[in-house]
């Protein structure tokens, strides 16, 4: 992984920390085991995931509610999926 990366990787990291234990570990696995191998679309939507307010991404992510794009609500599934370490 190139400089640049492992520099965006340590900022997401920083902004992934929500202050709510579930959503940080959710998005820290996204950003251990997919976030490398995503593509730069991909990785677009996680950005865009994190900037949603965290009521929303709480109600998505226990499955109270659905996001209204696709593209966000396909991640939160990937993001859902991915096994506890």
């Amino acid at each position: 992984m190139s400089e640049m990366d492992e520099t965006e990787l340590r900022r997401l990291r920083w902004k992934s920390r929500r202050g709510m234990r579930e959503l940080d570990q959710l998005f820290g696995r996204y950003l251990d085991h997919l976030w490398r191998q995503d593509s730069e679309e991909q990785r677009g939507v996680f950005r865009r995931l994190l900037a949603c307010e965290d009521d929303k991404l709480w109600h998505w992510f226990m499955g109270h509610d659905n996001p209204p794009d696709a593209e966000l609500a396909d991640l939160v599934q990937r993001i859902r999926s991915i096994p506890p370490n």
